[in-house]
């Protein structure tokens, strides 16, 4: 017998959507169908997942509250909202917790920008697996789908930095019945619909996107599929672990990839294919939707960081096809470009142009790279069979279309709106596909940059930049002299700012003195220092925790102690005088006495100025372990008075 077919309620978009029993009942509703459980404060914007996820539900004809970072220490929070009548969706949030909750030195962050006025305590490490277990304590029965950025990078067994250990697929410690990996638009529509149909949540795993769990005695699938080395095997043998990661980066394509397997004990998880990519359609019903762009009211009064960052920005595509290895953004959104309508990017810009609080100016019309608007592979029989990681890397596929023409003529009319003063592109440039059209290099520097224009060589090392996929060091100057010289025609003084990481793999003192030499020659003195974080999933975490590059096999070197690390930051800001001593004691040891002095050419001067001495006395004097809950001490020992020096 069929099941019955779905009957979703009439669409009635309220003005934000309930978070509390009480704003429940005020609806007049007797049950929420859907309960989305985030680690983030609720916005209700498209740029936060669980604000567009519940107003994508609401448009199908659906129930949805939100429960923002409930206290996860019991499952009140989750009793007093109510049983979900069809499912519970749990996401970490916007930023996969440990990246948000800890620095690359494993120190515990000061604020969290997803949380109101910045603070911190508010979601625990690695939420989802904690949210879906009070899930299944508050209502056992109700299918629990775990997503997100969180459960994108951490669907297969994965190094995790913060533990120094592999740990295996989130769907063993989360007991989720799905985990959703990828954007999630079309999928919670699908899901939703097919449980209101009475299917169930085994029923679901025929869907792209998504992972689960056989159990112990459940026939694997019949279909074509890989086999990935098991669990017990990846976590113990690291070359076994490259081994997976290989196999994993040969099927991400949404239009070739096969069916992953992998055993888990007695277990297997299976790993469909990705979505297909979104159509321009498909993406602008996720924008269009009646968003108030706003926090919701609960935290009146409250500045929540994120939001004040993003309130002014629209978001004109999803996607990466540039395959850098340190870099999430393919594993959750994918490596093929989906890109809005420009009638729904212009409608967006309109509505922002309309409010009281505007203040004239987009922060950013852009997406994770500002100009890969509406690029795609031309030949779409060769998309179809194509397994190459990078569209760009080593070189630009000659089958990629890179016209800028879509994203220049966006940019010229979203600036002619009524009341838009400026339009700024600050997501990102790519300098390589912008060095094919001057053109491009010309309206950014004439129009759309507000004194700096950010951009991420990363490194200078041509041994690095291979080992990151990022482009040459000569494409960088030939952006930088292209942008200064449009600057200069538009009667604009602009520079831009580049942004470096020090400690990835592949990077030794050598590769950062042979950074800091052009950023002497250049004049650049970079502020702001990424310091390389393993991300799971990214095949730069693979290099790290296994020395091996796993496309190739070749070994890659490392750099696991904390104060190797201290020494590649400090030398990537010579300049600063407290960083005198290791970027000395590291130019001496490499032989590169010829970089201290007071030469023009030289990084250090001969005399270490006094605040180096300085730094050095606090270094030796204090003890960093204020973020791990305990009170620094002073002195060697606290209290107790040294005999005076002869």
């Amino acid at each position: 017998m069929a099941p019955p077919a779905p009957h979703p309620r009439p669409v009635t978009h309220s003005t934000i959507l309930p978070t509390t029993r009480a704003e429940i009942e005020t609806r007049g509703w007797d049950e929420p169908d859907v309960v989305l459980v985030s680690g983030d404060a609720y916005i209700d914007h498209p740029s936060f997942a669980a604000g567009l996820l519940a107003r994508l539900l609401e448009h199908a004809g659906y129930r949805v509250a939100v429960l923002p970072q409930p206290d996860w220490r019991t499952a009140d929070a989750w009793r007093a909202l109510g049983r979900p009548r069809l499912f519970y969706g749990v996401t970490a949030g916007n930023m996969d917790s440990m990246i948000n909750h800890y620095t690359a030195n494993r120190k515990r962050r000061n604020d969290d920008a997803y949380s109101p006025d910045g603070a911190i305590g508010l979601r625990p490490d690695r939420p989802t697996s904690i949210y879906a277990q009070r899930c299944r304590e508050a209502f056992r029965g109700v299918p629990v789908i775990a997503g997100g950025i969180e459960g994108s990078l951490r669907r297969l067994p994965h190094y995790d930095y913060w533990s120094d250990r592999v740990m295996p697929s989130m769907l063993v410690s989360s007991k989720a019945d799905l985990l959703v990996f990828g954007l999630g638009d079309k999928p919670i529509v699908e899901i939703a619909r097919r449980l209101d149909a009475g299917e169930s949540p085994k029923d679901l795993r025929d869907m792209r996107g998504v992972c689960y769990l056989l159990g112990k005695k459940e026939p694997l699938p019949d279909i074509d599929r890989d086999e990935l080395p098991p669990f017990e095997e990846v976590a113990a043998d690291k070359r076994a672990f490259a081994r997976m990661t290989r196999q994993h980066q040969m099927q991400t394509s949404p239009f070739n990839a096969l069916t992953l397997i992998q055993k888990h004990g007695d277990r297997t998880l299976v790993h469909n294919p990705p979505s297909l990519p979104m159509s321009s359609d498909e993406l602008d019903r996720s924008y269009d939707l009646p968003y108030t762009r706003l926090p919701h009211p609960r935290y009146r009064g409250k500045r929540i960081p994120a939001f004040e960052m993003i309130r002014d920005s629209v978001t004109i595509m999803r996607g990466c096809f540039g395959g850098c290895t340190f870099c999430s953004i393919t594993s959750h959104e994918g490596r093929t470009i989906q890109s809005r309508s420009q009638r729904s990017v212009l409608k967006e810009v309109e509505t922002l142009a309309a409010r009281e609080d505007f203040k004239g100016t987009i922060s950013d019309l852009g997406g994770p790279t500002a100009n890969m608007y509406r690029m795609r592979c031309t030949r779409p029989e060769v998309e179809a069979i194509c397994r190459r990681p990078s569209c760009i890397h080593p070189k630009i596929c000659k089958l990629l279309g890179t016209s800028h023409g879509p994203t220049l003529d966006l940019l010229r009319k979203a600036r002619a709106i009524p009341g838009v003063e400026r339009v700024l592109v600050a997501s990102g440039i790519r300098m390589d596909l912008a060095n094919l059209e001057d053109e491009f290099i010309e309206e950014v520097a004439a129009h759309h940059t507000g004194g700096h224009l950010k951009i991420a060589p990363e490194h200078v090392s041509e041994k690095v930049l291979g080992v990151m996929k990022k482009p040459s060091l000569e494409g960088t100057d030939t952006f930088a002299e292209k942008f200064t010289a449009a600057s200069r025609r538009a009667g604009k003084e602009q520079y831009v700012v580049p942004y470096f990481i020090a400690s990835h793999p592949g990077s030794g003192v050598g590769e950062m003195i042979e950074l800091a030499v052009y950023l002497k020659q250049r004049g650049y003195r970079p502020r702001q220092v990424q310091d390389f974080i393993p991300a799971p999933m990214d095949v730069a975490a693979c290099m790290y925790w296994t020395g091996l590059d796993p496309i190739t096999g070749q070994p890659v070197e490392t750099v696991h102690k904390l104060r190797d690390r201290r020494t590649q930051r400090a030398l990537l800001q010579f300049f600063q005088p407290e960083n005198y001593f290791l970027v000395s004691k590291a130019l001496l040891a490499h032989g590169r006495k010829d970089l201290i002095g007071d030469g023009p050419l030289a990084l250090i001067p001969e005399r270490p100025p006094k605040e180096a001495f300085a730094a050095r006395r606090r270094e030796a004097t204090h003890v960093h372990a204020e973020d791990a809950g305990v009170a620094k001490t002073v002195g060697y020992r606290p209290g107790r008075r040294g005999r005076p020096r002869r």
